[in-house]
C-alpha cells in the first residue's frame, strides 16, 4: 500500500511539473529532495532508493549543459543538419518577412489573454470620419453601379477625376509626402463602404492603397524616386499599376520568368548603365488605363556592372517603369467577371535606367522582401473589406426583404428553412466585422504577416458562403441582374477576392500553417537558424527547451480534455468565460499535436499540404475566435451582441472540431493519429454546430431594426434614394415599420377572402368598410402595400436594350486578335 501511495504521489507531482511547465532544474530539485527524504526517512527501500536515485542523475546530468551538450546533443546537432532543408534567399525573405502578433500566443497554447484585452481597436481621426461622411458619401452618390457594370463596363470620367481629385488613391501615402496618411482601419472603412455600392470603383481604389507604386516608394524609394513620383500619385495625375503575375506565375511569384539583365544602353541619347528588359504580365490591375508601371522581374548581372563580379543572379528585383516608355505594350483589358480595369503588360527588349529600381541599385535583388511585407498588409485591408461589404449589405438587404417578401402567407424571413442560411448570414457577419477590426488595428501597429494570411482566405470564404446563402433566400430577386439588384455583382466578384494576393487554395495549404508553425513556434525558426550557423550551445539550449514545451503542451492538452477546461484560464467572469477555457484548451491542442507533428513528418510535412492546411484551419478557428471575444468586449460586452458573439464562437469550435478529425483520421502512421485523438479529445466530440435555437434567434434578430443591426451594418450605403437598389428596399423596410400592424390586419382579411373589389383600392376601400383597418390607416397600408409590390420586382428590358449593349466584335475576330499578340 505505501508502495502504491508513492507511485501516486510521484506521478501526481510529476504531472504537476509537467502541468505548470517547471523548468529541468526544478524537476531535478524535486527529486533530490524526494530521494532525500525517502533515504532519511526509510520510505524507499533499496530497489525505489535505485529507481529515484537513477532518475535524479539523469536529471543532474541534463541540467549539466555543456557535458549534454557534447554527450548527447552533438549527434542528434549532426543528424538534424544532414535532414534539415536548404532554404534559399527567397525563401528566407519570404520567411522572415512581416511580424508575428497574437496569432502566436494562440499557437503557443497559452494565450496571454491580457494582451488581447489591452490591444485597443484604432479609432477613425477626425479626418477620417470626416472623409467617410462627405468625400465617401459624395462618391457613393455619383455611382450608378449598373451603368459600370452592364453598360459602359468602365468607370465613368467623372467619377475617375473625382477619386483622383480627392486623395482616394493616395490613402496610405503619407501627409508629409501629401497624402491622406489614413490608418489601415480607415482604409478599410473606406473600401468596405465602396464596395456596397461598386466593386469595381472599390477595387479601383484599393489596389494603388494596396500592393501598388506607391507603398513600395513610400517604404523603399530613393528621396530623388519619392520627389519624382509621389506627388503625381497622390494629385490622381499619375495612375499606378504593379506588374507581377503572368502566364507562367500565379501565386508562386518566385517562378517568374521576367527577366532584367544589367547591362549599358541608351537613354535619353546618352550611355547609361542599366537593364534590359523581357517580360509578359496579365491580370494586372489598373493596367489599361496606368500612367506608371511597377514591375517585378529576376535580375543578372552577368559582367558584374553592379560592383560585385562574383555575384550574377540578384534575383527578385522591382524597379519603375513610365507606361509610355519604349518598348512598353500596355493598354488591353481582361474582363474579370467587374469592370475594373484589368489588364495586360509586355515588354521586349525594354532598356531602362539603372536608378529605376525602387530603392536604387542597393536595392538589386530585394524585391521580393519588398513584396512579401507589402502583400501582407494589403492582404490584411483590401481583400477582407470586399468580404465585409458583401457581408453587411446580405445581412441588412436579406433582413429587410425576409420580412417584406411573403409567401404562403407568411414573411420568407420566419420559415426554418430560411432561416438556417439567414441566421448564418447573421452569425458570420459579425465574425467578419470582427476579423476586420481586429486584423486592421493589428496592421496599424505591426506587420502581422501570419494573421493577414488568416484574414485573406477565411474572411474572403465567408464572403463566398454569406453570398450563396442570400442568393438562396432571394431566389429570382438575385438572380436578375439590373439596377435592381443589390446581389448579382458582388456574387459574380467573389471569385477575384478569392484568387488575388495568393489564390485560396494556396494560402490555406502552404501559407497559413506552414509559415505560422516556423514563425509562431518559439523553438523552431531558432533551432534552423543555431543549426546553419552550425551553432551547437545555441542548438543544445533550443532543443532541450523545445522538449520541455512539448511535453508541457501535450500534458496541459490531456489534462484540460480530461476536465473539459476547467483547469484553464479566463480572464474575466461573464456568459463568455467558458469559451476563454475552450479555447486554450484547443490551443494546447494544436501546440502539442504540432510539435508530435513535425517531429515525425520532418520536411515531408510540406508535401503533406492536407495535414497541415488542417492544423491551419485549427490555428486560424483559434485567431477568429479570439477575434469575436476581443470585438464583444471591445462593444462593450453588451447583451444583444451576445447571442451573435455565442454563435460565432460556437461556429469556430465547431470548426476546430472538423479539423482536428479530419488531421487525426488522415494521420500517416494510424496509432500515432489515434492516439493524439484519445490526448486531445478523450471522451470523443465536445463542440457542435450552432443550435437551432440560436441560429432562429439571429435570424428573427436579423428582421428587426436595432442598435446591433445598424452596427453591424453601418458601412452600407443606405442614402441612394427610392430609384438606388439598397435605397429602394430601405425605404420599404422603413415604411413597414410604420405600416406592419394595419397591414397585417389587412393581409390576414384579404387571405381570408372576406375583402371585396377587384382592385387593391377597393379592396382597401372594403377592409376600411368592415372595420378591419381605419380610414387614417388605409393610406399607409396603400403607401406600403405599392412600395412592397415594387420592391420585390427584377428588371426586364426591351430586346434592343440588351442588344445594343453586345460586343460588336466576333469571337473569331477576338481569337485573332489574340494570336496576334501572342
Amino acid at each position: 500500500m505505501t508502495t502504491l501511495i508513492i507511485a501516486v504521489v510521484a506521478i501526481a507531482v510529476a504531472w504537476t511539473l509537467a502541468y505548470t511547465g517547471a523548468p529541468l532544474l526544478a524537476w531535478a530539485g524535486v527529486t533530490g529532495v524526494a530521494l532525500a527524504a525517502g533515504v532519511a526517512t526509510g520510505t524507499l527501500g533499496p530497489v525505489g532508493t535505485g529507481v529515484v536515485g537513477a532518475v535524479f542523475a539523469l536529471l543532474a546530468f541534463f541540467c549539466l549543459r555543456p557535458l549534454r551538450a557534447a554527450l548527447v546533443t552533438r549527434p542528434i546537432f549532426a543528424g538534424f543538419k544532414k535532414v534539415l532543408p536548404e532554404m534559399s534567399a527567397t525563401e528566407r525573405e519570404a520567411l522572415e518577412a512581416g511580424d508575428v502578433w497574437w496569432e502566436a500566443e494562440m499557437f503557443r497554447g497559452r494565450p496571454d489573454w491580457k494582451q488581447l484585452h489591452d490591444f485597443q481597436c484604432t479609432q477613425l481621426t477626425e479626418d477620417e470620419q470626416r472623409f467617410l461622411d462627405n468625400e465617401v458619401e459624395t462618391l457613393c452618390g455619383m455611382i450608378d453601379d449598373w451603368q459600370i457594370d452592364f453598360e459602359t463596363r468602365d468607370v465613368p470620367e467623372p467619377v475617375m477625376q473625382y477619386i483622383r481629385a480627392n486623395g482616394f488613391l493616395a490613402m496610405l501615402i503619407p501627409k508629409e509626402h501629401g497624402g491622406l496618411g489614413f490608418s489601415a482601419v480607415a482604409q478599410s472603412t473606406v473600401v468596405t463602404k465602396l464596395a456596397t455600392k461598386s466593386i469595381a470603383v472599390a477595387v479601383t481604389v484599393m489596389v494603388p492603397n494596396s500592393l501598388g507604386p506607391g507603398e513600395l516608394l513610400v517604404h523603399y524609394g530613393t528621396p530623388e524616386q519619392q520627389k519624382k513620383w509621389l506627388p503625381g500619385l497622390v494629385s490622381g495625375e499619375e495612375i499606378p499599376c504593379f506588374g507581377l503575375t503572368g502566364p507562367e506565375v500565379g501565386s508562386d511569384a518566385t517562378a517568374m520568368p521576367d527577366s532584367g539583365v544589367v547591362c549599358y544602353g541608351e537613354h535619353e541619347g546618352e550611355r547609361t548603365l542599366g537593364i534590359r528588359l523581357n517580360f509578359s504580365k496579365r491580370w494586372i490591375t489598373l493596367a489599361p488605363v496606368a500612367t506608371v508601371v511597377g514591375l517585378g522581374f529576376k535580375l543578372e548581372d552577368p559582367e558584374g556592372l553592379l560592383g560585385d563580379r562574383s555575384k550574377t543572379d540578384y534575383g527578385i528585383t522591382c524597379a519603375l517603369v513610365p507606361a509610355s516608355h519604349p518598348g512598353v505594350e500596355i493598354g488591353r483589358r481582361h474582363y474579370p467577371g467587374s469592370a475594373f480595369m484589368n489588364g495586360p503588360i509586355f515588354g521586349t527588349d525594354v532598356f531602362i535606367p539603372i536608378d529605376w529600381i525602387i530603392g536604387g541599385p542597393q536595392k538589386a535583388g530585394g524585391g521580393w522582401r519588398m513584396l512579401a511585407e507589402c502583400l501582407s498588409a494589403g492582404r490584411g485591408i483590401s481583400l477582407p473589406a470586399l468580404a465585409v461589404a458583401a457581408g453587411q449589405t446580405a445581412y441588412r438587404m436579406t433582413g429587410a426583404y425576409g420580412r417584406i417578401r411573403r409567401q404562403f402567407k407568411l414573411a420568407i424571413g420566419k420559415f426554418e428553412g430560411v432561416q438556417e442560411a439567414s441566421g448564418r448570414i447573421a452569425g458570420l457577419t459579425y465574425t467578419l466585422e470582427s476579423m476586420r477590426l481586429l486584423t486592421a488595428s493589428g496592421v496599424d501597429h505591426c506587420a502581422p504577416s501570419v494573421v493577414t494570411a488568416i484574414a485573406k482566405y477565411h474572411m474572403t470564404e465567408i464572403m463566398r458562403r454569406v453570398i450563396i446563402d442570400a442568393m438562396d433566400i432571394h431566389g429570382g430577386r438575385g438572380v436578375q441582374q439590373g439596377p435592381r439588384n443589390y446581389l448579382a455583382a458582388g456574387y459574380k466578384s467573389a471569385p477575384i477576392a478569392i484568387t488575388v494576393e495568393g489564390a485560396n487554395i494556396l494560402t490555406r495549404n502552404l501559407m497559413i500553417f506552414g509559415q505560422g508553425a516556423i514563425r509562431c513556434h518559439p523553438h523552431v525558426f531558432p533551432e534552423m537558424e543555431a543549426a546553419r550557423a552550425d551553432d551547437l550551445t545555441a542548438f543544445d539550449r533550443e532543443l532541450w527547451s523545445h522538449v520541455g514545451y512539448s511535453v508541457n503542451r501535450g500534458v496541459r492538452a490531456f489534462t484540460l480534455g480530461l476536465t473539459g477546461a476547467r483547469l484553464a484560464r479566463a480572464p474575466e467572469g461573464g456568459p463568455l468565460a467558458d469559451y476563454y477555457r475552450q479555447l486554450e484548451r484547443m490551443s494546447a491542442s494544436l501546440a502539442f499535436v504540432s510539435d508530435v507533428t513535425m517531429g515525425m513528418l520532418g520536411g515531408d510535412l510540406k508535401r503533406k499540404e492536407r495535414l497541415s492546411a488542417r492544423l491551419g484551419d485549427v490555428l486560424s478557428q483559434l485567431y477568429i475566435a479570439s477575434g469575436v471575444l476581443w470585438y464583444y468586449r471591445h462593444m462593450g460586452s453588451r447583451e444583444d451582441h451576445l447571442a451573435h458573439a455565442r454563435w460565432a464562437l460556437d461556429n469556430c469550435l465547431a470548426e476546430i472540431h472538423t479539423a482536428f478529425d479530419g488531421f487525426f483520421a488522415n494521420f500517416p502512421n494510424r496509432f500515432v493519429g489515434g492516439a493524439m485523438r484519445a490526448m486531445v479529445f478523450p471522451f470523443g466530440r465536445p463542440y457542435r454546430a450552432p443550435s437551432d435555437a440560436l441560429t432562429g434567434e439571429l435570424a428573427d434578430s436579423l428582421m428587426q431594426p436595432s442598435r446591433l443591426r445598424d452596427e453591424l451594418t453601418s458601412l452600407v450605403y443606405v442614402n441612394g434614394g427610392r430609384d438606388d437598389a439598397v435605397g429602394r428596399m430601405e425605404y420599404t423596410f422603413n415604411l413597414l415599420e410604420k405600416a406592419e400592424a394595419p397591414y397585417l390586419k389587412y393581409f390576414k382579411a384579404l387571405s381570408a377572402g372576406r375583402l371585396g373589389g377587384d382592385t387593391p383600392e377597393e379592396k382597401l376601400a372594403d377592409a376600411v368598410a368592415q372595420g378591419v383597418i381605419t380610414a387614417e390607416e388605409q393610406a399607409l397600408v396603400a403607401e406600403y402595400d405599392a412600395a412592397r409590390y415594387d420592391a420585390i420586382q427584377t428588371d426586364d428590358f426591351p430586346p434592343e436594350y440588351i442588344a445594343q449593349f453586345a460586343v460588336e466584335t466576333s469571337h473569331e475576330d477576338v481569337a485573332s486578335e489574340h494570336r496576334q499578340v501572342a
